[in-house]
Parts: structure tokens; sequence; C-alpha cells
């Protein structure tokens, strides 16, 4: 049994000698961690994993390296990249700046740029041509559907979230081929759901953080895998300010007095108290700690209804590329969400290596690897990629708790980082924040719990 004794803190009373436990190391639990570490909190890590980084991951499976799911730095992030630069990590050594990226339907595709600073003329090409995949009246059927959903984004929240992005776009005229050849990768693409089930409001919120700042929307790929270059570096940071990181280290439950939450218990017994704990796991993992002891409290109940989904996603290595460059596809149309060529980025040691997020989870979460490997193979040739044929090795890897359905009406149920339990604060990019299932997300909702930590010290 772990016990560290302290007096009660007061105004009048020195800080405590009790640890804030975070319970996960993914990129929520790591940014409360530095916060708290760099204001002399003592601070503890916990990760049930032997490797830390949560949804930003790699680890090896079977000798082949691979990644929690396909993932791209966004440029117009503000939080993740202040987090880094005070951990001493540079931004452009770590992420590749994309150019471009593609849509590739079986019947036209398109490349688009993505750099209004230093690809300019590509990036207006794009917009105003490639009218194979999308003719001028496709084009000018999103521009009433954008200035209404931005419009409801910020006036009216609470309804549009009520709304699949589908039938929003049907009714601002939206024409079938821009749904399906450009609202369809914007979402399902990035978020697996299809557009029948997707919420409007999930599909501005991800794009309303930029208007401020066009001249940011770039897509960057990691130069490693994320748990080398970005999350192995912080963890570094916060020990180096007094914090302790743990592998290994599952929490069975939270332990509760009087109705606060005074410490955690370990699978294998062992009993940590603590003077804040900061639950920070997986969506399902979350509800399933709190809602051990706090199911009847209103704000628990409501947090219980939030829906979780699945996510599938197909990695493999090649003896040739399966694309020309390292940058960002969108399968519309297909079983492919998005997906990119990897081999000269992340993973550089295979000749050929790609990552694919597969659209519709709830379809394949249950199918054996052979057929969801499949449907990948199939997809990759309707956009004319045979390269897939030279696989070596493939794995399919897939998760059923870690992501909250953004399907339209789940919004209401996402909680607050600081929560109504004394002791108890919750992090993740399921709770509230405005950049929904994002690392930029994830850094948020840490440091704010991270806020509401330090508040009750004050």
């Amino acid at each position: 049994m772990i016990v560290l004794h302290t007096n009660q803190e007061t105004s009048d009373q020195p800080t405590s000698d009790k640890p804030t436990i975070i319970i996960g190391s993914g990129l929520a639990g790591l940014s409360c961690a530095f916060e708290l570490a760099d204001q002399g909190k003592k601070v503890i890590v916990l990760e049930a994993a032997p490797y830390i980084g949560g949804r930003t991951a790699n680890w090896n499976e079977h000798g082949m390296g691979v990644e929690s799911g396909f993932h791209k730095f966004i440029g117009y992030y503000v939080a993740l990249p202040e987090l880094l630069e005070r951990a001493g990590i540079v931004l452009d050594e770590i992420v590749h700046w994309e150019t471009t990226t593609n849509i590739r339907h079986p019947e036209a595709q398109g490349t688009f740029g993505l750099d209004l600073l230093k690809a300019p003329l590509k990036t207006l090409a794009g917009a105003l041509g490639n009218n194979d995949l999308l003719s001028p009246l496709d084009k000018a059927s999103l521009a009433p559907f954008f200035a209404a959903g931005f419009k409801d984004y910020l006036a009216n929240p609470e309804e549009l979230d009520e709304i699949p992005v589908k039938e929003y776009a049907k009714k601002h005229g939206v024409t079938d081929k821009a749904l399906e050849r450009l609202i369809e990768p914007l979402s399902s693409g990035i978020f697996f759901l299809p557009i029948e089930q997707y919420s409007t409001y999930a599909f501005f919120g991800l794009f309303a953080p930029a208007i401020p700042r066009p001249h940011l929307i770039r897509i960057g790929a990691f130069k490693g895998g994320m748990t080398e270059v970005m999350t192995e570096p912080l963890s570094r940071a916060i020990e180096e300010r007094g914090g302790q990181v743990m592998t290994g280290k599952p929490v069975a439950q939270l332990l509760v007095e009087e109705g606060a939450v005074t410490g955690v218990q370990l699978e294998d017994g062992t009993r940590m108290e603590a003077e804040q704990v900061v639950v920070a796991t997986n969506v399902r993992r979350s509800q399933m700690l709190v809602g051990e002891h706090f199911s009847e409290q209103e704000w628990c109940r409501n947090f219980l209804a939030l829906e979780i989904m699945p996510y599938v996603t197909a990695q493999f290595e090649a003896t040739e590329k399966l694309a020309g460059a390292d940058h960002t596809n969108f399968g519309p149309g297909t079983q492919l969400g998005s997906f990119s060529e990897q081999s000269r980025t992340t993973f550089q040691r295979p000749t050929g290596r790609a990552s694919i997020i597969l659209v519709d989870p709830d379809k394949l979460i249950d199918l054996p690897d052979e057929e969801v490997w499949e449907l990948t193979r199939n997809s990759l040739h309707a956009v004319d990629l045979p390269n897939v044929d030279t696989m070596t090795q493939y794995r399919i890897i897939r998760g059923k708790e870690n992501f909250y359905r953004l399907s339209a009406g789940n919004e209401k149920h996402r909680p607050q980082q600081v929560t109504p339990v004394p002791g108890l604060f919750l992090a993740g990019d399921y709770t509230k924040q405005p950049l929904l299932a994002t690392m930029e997300g994830a850094v948020i909702s840490g440091q704010r719990a991270a806020r509401g930590v330090l508040k009750g010290h004050k």
C-alpha cells in the first residue's frame, strides 16, 4: 500500500504532500501533468499500457511498427504547438508540412493546395480547378451551406448538433456530387462516421477555429512515430520538472471517502492516495471509473449518456510505395476515409508503408482481419492505387472505446473538466472544449483540468 501522508491544506497551511494522480498518458493526461509539474505540483501519471501516448502512440505489433491511428498535425492548432515549445520540442523538427492533398474518387480525382503562405498559387488553382471532380455548379452549391453553417455554429450550436450533416447539406442545396466528393471527405474521411449520422455541429466545429487564421490551414505528417517524437519527449519534460510517468499501471477503481475522490487502486491491489485525481483515459474507461461511484448524480448520468464509437485502421508494409508522395488522401465512394504513404516520413524502414482510416467502423469492428484487409485492398484498387498488391505484411488496428460518437445529438452529453465531486477532474478530447476529438482538443482539456486543480490550491 502506497500512502502519502500530509496535513489537510487550507489557505494558511502548507501545500499537501499528496500528489495529483493522472490516469492516462495520452495528450490530455500529459498536458495536464506538464502544467501541474511546471507549477511545482507533485504529479504522478499512471498508464495502463507498456508505452505512453494513448491515441497518439506507436508501438511494435508482432514485428511491425504500427500507430494507434492515422494522425496529422493541423496548422491552425495553438495550444499543442505552444505546449511542445515550452517542453523543448521543436515543431518543425518533428513535423513535415504537406503542400497538397488528394481526393481520390473511383470516377475522378483532384489535387488541392493546402498552404496559402508557401503555395498560394497551387492552393488557388486547386479551388478553381479540379472540375472533373467537382463542376463549377457543384462548387457554387457549397457556398450557402458553409455560410449558413458557420453562422448557425455561432448562433444556434445546440440546434445545429441535432441535424446530421447530410440533411443540413441537402437543406441548403448542396449537390449530390459535392456532398459525396467534398463533404464526405471532410467528415467521414476524418472521423469515420457516415454523413447520415455525422453531427453538423461537429462538422463546422472542426473548421471554425481556422476562420481567424486561414493562412495556417495546412497539414503536417509526423517525422517518426508519435510516441518517439512527441509524447516521450513530453514525458521527459514532465519528469525534469519533478513529475513521474509510470507505464504498466492499470487503475482498477477510484478511492472515495465521504463523497470525495481520495486516490486510486491499481489492478494489482496497490492503493495510492492523492490530493486530486484527473481521469484522462479513453471515454468509455472514464465512464466506468466515475460511474462506479457517481452514477446517481445528474452530471454523471448525463456523461454516461455520451455515446462512444469504434475505429478501425489498416496499416501495411510493401515492396513498392503506395503513392508518389507522403501526403493526405481521401477516398470518398470507397471504404477509405483518409490515408497516406508514410515511408518518407513517419515509418522510414520499409520501402512502402501506409496507414488508412476506414469509414463506417460500426460495420467493420467485429469482422475478421482478413475481411477488413480485403475491403481495404479492393478500395485502393478502386481509386487506382495497385501498388497495394506488393504488400508484405499488414495489421488491422481497432478499438471500441476510444472516441466519443460525433453523431447528431451527442454534444450535450460532453462533461466539463472540473466536476462537482471534490478531488475529481476529467481530461480528454471528449470533454467540453472547442476542438472536438482532436490532439488540440486533448491538450486544451488537459490544461483546463490543470487550471481546475491549481485553482483549488489558491
